[in-house]
């Protein structure tokens, strides 16, 4: 069951007191934001970006393997399922990058774990309590409202120290959710003696946030209602509303969503190409939308999944969990767009079959959090990792 937009966000936000900060829209000229989007499950990239001039692939998957009629030809070795046209419309206008092999070393393969894994950016005997964008928030923002997660719940991936994002799907419902007359007695009656309790002071706080930063969302989001046509699917949906939020100039650098299915252990094809579908034309959706009103020169789209599958195809024309696999970055300010590194070594698996990691997808945040938002990436990953060049 959906959790109410009241209690995701008197539950899952964080950071007030430094009041709503409302800009214009000549302001935001140049403001970059990142769009995080997770392919829930474990997609599996062999088939998304498909090595269809490899032999070795066809003998790991003699019956779900693609062959060139399935797919976009990227180059004479690689082609893009052949459900993703907008994603290749994309790569043609040098707007799509590709990144092979990206994982981390000594790779679990629970869904949960290696979730909390990327979502955490930790290695992976390592357990912590925040996440990346946490701690981004934490290390660079005043305000709760610079992430939001376009969900009713608040992923791990959100929650920093002092801070924690915004988990709204709708900005009006959150809104009247946070002026009912229980909520907003407790906001209008609090001490400000209260503030400095410890277990009750973080929950008074926190109902301040939520209370401030409903109405900032809700005000600038009134800003901006696309009519442009996004597919009627939950995640086009997902797509529409941050595309609403961006476009009206809500000082938000950091969104995050996901769309599930991609577990697919029985009859991979048919269910994967319909998810990759679903996916590829709400992003054509968004860039459209983005473009449209000047706002994607300063967007970049971060794709990735929790892990891969394994590289030979199961008994059940599926495959299982893997390790390393393929992210996807698009913009429309890439510096470095195309297939950036190699593909998979098909002929050197590791012991269990897997596409060994040669990217640590740490790295892909450090890139992001350096070279795009200008920020101290070693101060939000813990660690100094090496960065790209795709922005």
């Amino acid at each position: 069951m959906q959790k109410s937009a009241f209690a995701s966000g008197m539950l899952l936000v964080p950071s007030f007191l430094n009041g709503m900060e409302f800009i214009s829209l000549d302001q935001l000229s140049g403001f970059r934001n990142v769009i995080v989007i997770q392919l829930s499950g474990g997609n599996d990239g062999l088939n998304t970006i498909v090595p269809f001039g490899n032999d070795i692939y066809h003998k790991l998957r003699p019956q779900i393997g693609k062959n060139e009629k399935d797919i976009f030809k990227l180059n004479d070795q690689l082609g893009l399922n052949g459900a993703c046209k907008q994603l290749k419309e994309l790569y043609d206008k040098g707007e799509m990058t590709i990144i092979n092999n990206v994982g981390y070393p000594n790779p679990n393969r629970s869904h949960f774990r290696s979730t909390d894994i990327w979502q955490t950016a930790s290695a992976s005997e390592e357990y912590l309590k925040t996440g990346w964008i946490g701690r981004y928030l934490d290390a660079n923002c005043q305000n709760p409202y610079e992430a939001i997660e376009h969900d009713s719940s608040l992923s791990l991936v959100m929650k920093g120290n002092e801070k924690k994002g915004i988990a709204v799907t709708d900005p009006m419902q959150l809104f009247q959710s946070t002026r009912e007359k229980y909520f907003k007695s407790i906001v209008d009656n609090t001490q400000a003696n209260l503030l400095n309790e410890d277990n009750q002071g973080y929950l008074y706080k926190t109902m301040l946030e939520t209370y401030s930063s409903a109405e900032y969302i809700f005000e600038r989001a009134k800003i901006y209602d696309s009519k442009h046509i996004y597919p009627t699917t939950p995640f086009g949906k997902n797509l529409k509303g941050i595309a609403d939020m961006i476009v009206s100039g809500l000082k938000t650098r950091m969104y995050y969503t996901s769309i599930g299915g991609f577990d697919t252990h029985v009859n991979q094809v048919a269910s994967q190409d319909r998810l990759l579908s679903i996916y590829s034309e709400g992003i054509g959706a968004l860039v459209e939308d983005l473009k449209k009103n000047d706002r994607f020169k300063d967007t970049l789209i971060l794709t990735f999944s929790e892990f891969g599958r394994r590289a030979g195809e199961n008994g059940s024309r599926g495959t299982d969990h893997g390790s390393a696999n393929n992210v996807f970055v698009m913009g429309g300010s890439l510096k470095q767009a195309g297939i950036i590194n190699a593909s998979p070594n098909l002929s050197n698996l590791d012991d269990n079959g897997d596409i060994r990691f040669e990217t640590d997808f740490r790295s892909v945040y450090a890139t992001i959090l350096n070279n795009w938002l200008g920020v101290n990436d070693a101060q939000v990953l813990n660690h100094n990792f090496e960065r790209m060049q795709f922005v």
